[in-house]
């Protein structure tokens, strides 16, 4: 079984502008001649972290980690204006142009995954592969999974904590009233808000592993991450009902790896099975024991073999520069 690579540090980081208020955070490691790879964390709103460089072999890879605007290292942290999907597809670009990249493998998870879709489907001979784990599709359907009638009946003492951290009058549509409160003026709201949605999230995720502590201090960067995350879902990701399957077409010959938990509660498997069926050509790998989280033997095993693959794969063809 693999583990992750040793410890590396990065050997540039710089910020990007883009032409608004945020400046975003980026780093390379790993071999500066090697294939061209690029971590797309989830959330959104979760940010980079160092072992995430640790999934890539260093003398094969060029290894780059950005944090999505808002996100991490990326400043203002907690902002919402002018951070929307295209944004961060657009923040790619900047990137990948700044770096001198021609061409460059994606490496995403959860909405990481939504966002190298979406990437490749608008710059698709920019991208040399994908290797996509927890697959969000970002439809109507996975947020009601989320929110409404799906794990909700799987972890319902958690969830009756979310649905009651908002007044009774907002709990007709519980997004909505989410995000009325995480945006109100109501410092206590807020907070209440922030723990709740914090602890549902880690529940889903993490399953019988996970220990709510309803003593923890609630921190403004606690608020401000739930809120860039109820921002994102509010607006329906900022793409059309079910756009990433209805424009697989255009990723046809982009090799791709899909890796799935069975026990995933956040993105049900369903999900990764419906991107297969658009991606015929695609690689799925399917853990009968792994869940939602990246960081189980068994997933871990399966992403860096997976990365392997396309090192081998790509070495002929390192389009780095």
């Amino acid at each position: 079984m693999k583990t992750l690579y040793p410890e590396i540090d990065p050997n540039h980081i710089f910020y990007l502008e883009t032409g608004s208020q945020h400046s975003v955070y980026v780093e390379e490691s790993g071999n500066p001649e090697g294939i061209p790879v690029i971590f797309l964390h989830g959330g959104p709103c979760s940010g980079t972290k160092p072992d995430h460089r640790r999934f890539f072999d260093p003398e094969s890879y060029r290894i780059i980690l950005f944090d999505q605007r808002g996100c991490g290292q990326s400043k203002p942290f907690g902002e919402t204006t002018n951070n929307t999907t295209q944004d961060l597809i657009d923040d790619m670009e900047r990137i990948r142009s700044h770096l001198d990249i021609k061409q460059w493998l994606l490496f995403g998870g959860s909405w990481g995954a939504a966002l190298a879709l979406l990437y490749a489907q608008q710059h698709p001979g920019r991208v040399l592969g994908m290797i996509l784990r927890g697959v969000f599709l970002a439809r109507q359907m996975d947020m009601d999974w989320f929110l409404k009638n799906g794990a909700a009946r799987i972890y319902p003492e958690q969830w009756q904590r979310l649905y009651e951290s908002i007044p009774s009058r907002d709990r007709v549509n519980l997004l909505q009233g989410l995000c009325k409160a995480i945006a109100g003026d109501d410092e206590i709201a807020q907070r209440r808000v922030a723990r709740a949605w914090s602890a549902w999230g880690g529940q889903v995720a993490l399953g019988n592993a996970f220990e709510a502590d309803e003593n923890s201090h609630v921190t403004e960067q606690m608020v401000q991450q739930a809120a860039m995350e109820l921002h994102y879902a509010e607006h329906s990701y900022f793409i059309e009902e079910n756009q990433i399957l209805d424009n697989c077409n255009k990723l046809h010959g982009i090799p791709t790896a899909i890796i799935h938990g069975r026990s995933d509660l956040v993105c049900p498997i369903e999900a990764a099975f419906s991107l297969q069926h658009a991606l015929p050509e695609a690689d799925m790998i399917v853990l009968p024991n792994a869940a939602h989280i990246a960081q189980s033997d068994d997933m871990i095993d399966a992403l860096v073999s997976a990365a392997d693959r396309f090192a081998r794969q790509l070495a002929p063809h390192n389009a780095g520069a």
